[in-house]
C-alpha cells in the first residue's frame, strides 16, 4: 500500500517485560520455569507482550498508510537523528514518552496508550484506533499541543543532559555526595544523599514523594495529622523546582539551602567536591548520565528547547 503523503512519521517502541525475561534466560520455556519456580504468575507477562505485539501492528498498518513510516526501537533513541519535519508517534508508557521528548527538537509527538486496561496514560490521551484522523490533523497542524519544559544541567567541562520529569544530582550509589550548592547568591557546602531538580511535568512524581515524607515527619515531631502538600505545578511552567535530599548538618556541612525555585533569572549551580561515583542522570535512567566529580561545576536551568505534545 502506497502511503498517502511523504511525511515522515516515526513509531517508538519498547522491548515488553517478556522481552526483556528471554533475553536474560534465552527462551520463553526457561523464563516461564524462573517466574512460575517463585510462584508468580507467569500469564500476565504473556498477556501483556500480547497487547503489546498486537498494538504495535495496528499502529504500523495505520501510520503507514498515512506516510513515510520507520519504527524505532527505545535503545536506539541517543543516537537517532530526527528530521526537523519528522512526527513522533510513541506507543508505550509515560514514561518512555518522557524519555523521548528530551532527544527531541520541539517536534510533535503524539503519545498512543497500547493497553488502557493497563496503563493510567497521563501523557498517553490516544489510542490506537484514534491514529487515523489524529495524523491528517497533525499534518495539517489542526491540533493543539501542549508544552512541556525541561530542566538542563550544563557542566563546565561543555557536557548537558535534559531531564523531561526531574534531574538526579548527587552519588552513584547510597554514600553522601559532598558539594557546594548555590542559589540566589547564597552558598553553602552540604554533605546529603543528592539534590532532585523537577519540572512541572514530573512535579506529581519524585517531588511529590520527597515533600509527602518531609511534611509526614514535621507533623509527627509536632504532633499533628499530616497534610498533603500541593506539589504539582504547569507542565510549562518558566521555573523549576529543587529539593536536597537528607541535609546533614556538621562543623563544615550546612543545610538552609534545602527547597527552592529555578528560573533562568536565578540559575542553581552546583560544585561537586566527591572524588568519585558523582553523577548527574535524568527521568530515572540511571545508565545514561554524566560524571559529576571534583572540579566539575554544574549549572542548572530551563533548557532552551520544550518538548510538544499532541493532544
Amino acid at each position: 500500500m502506497q502511503p498517502q503523503t511523504e511525511n515522515k512519521i516515526i513509531l517508538i517502541v519498547r522491548r515488553s517485560r517478556l522481552d526483556d525475561l528471554i533475553m536474560r534466560f534465552n527462551t520463553e520455556a526457561q523464563a516461564r520455569f524462573y517466574i512460575e519456580h517463585l510462584g508468580a504468575d507467569f500469564s500476565d507477562y504473556q498477556q501483556e507482550d500480547q497487547a503489546y505485539k498486537v498494538a504495535i501492528k495496528q499502529a504500523e498498518q495505520i501510520l503507514s498508510h498515512h506516510g513515510r513510516l520507520q519504527v524505532l526501537e527505545r535503545d536506539f533513541l541517543p543516537n537517532f537523528i530526527f528530521g526537523p519535519q519528522d512526527t513522533v508517534v510513541v506507543l508505550g508508557q509515560d514514561g518512555l514518552v518522557a524519555n523521548v521528548l528530551k532527544y527531541l527538537d520541539e517536534q510533535w509527538v503524539i503519545g498512543v496508550n497500547p493497553d488502557p486496561g493497563r496503563l493510567e496514560g497521563v501523557l498517553l490521551p490516544f489510542v490506537v484506533s484514534d491514529l487515523d484522523r489524529l495524523l491528517p490533523e497533525t499534518f495539517a497542524q489542526r491540533r493543539k499541543v501542549r508544552a512541556v519544559s525541561m530542566a538542563q544541567a550544563t557542566l563546565n567541562n561543555g557536557e548537558q543532559i535534559c531531564g523531561v520529569n526531574d534531574l538526579f544530582i548527587g552519588p552513584k550509589s547510597h554514600t553522601s555526595a559532598r558539594y557546594t550548592i548555590e542559589s540566589g547568591g547564597i552558598s553553602e557546602r552540604h554533605s546529603s544523599s543528592g539534590i532532585i531538580v523537577s519540572t512541572g511535568l514530573g512535579s506529581t512524581g519524585w517531588l511529590r514523594s520527597i515533600l509527602a515524607g518531609a511534611t509526614g515527619i514535621t507533623a509527627a515531631c509536632l504532633g499533628q495529622r499530616p497534610q498533603d502538600q500541593e506539589a504539582a505545578f504547569d507542565w510549562g511552567a518558566d521555573f523549576l523546582r529543587f529539593s536536597v535530599r537528607e541535609p546533614w548538618p556538621s562543623k563544615t556541612t550546612g543545610c538552609e539551602i534545602t527547597f527552592g525555585t529555578i528560573t533562568n533569572q536565578q540559575p542553581l549551580t552546583v560544585t561537586s567536591q566527591m572524588a568519585e561515583n558523582g553523577v548527574i542522570f535524568s527521568d530515572g535512567i540511571e545508565s545514561d548520565f554524566l560524571e559529576f566529580n571534583a572540579g566539575i561545576t554544574a549549572t542548572i536551568s530551563l533548557a532552551e528547547k520544550q518538548g510538544q505534545l499532541v493532544v
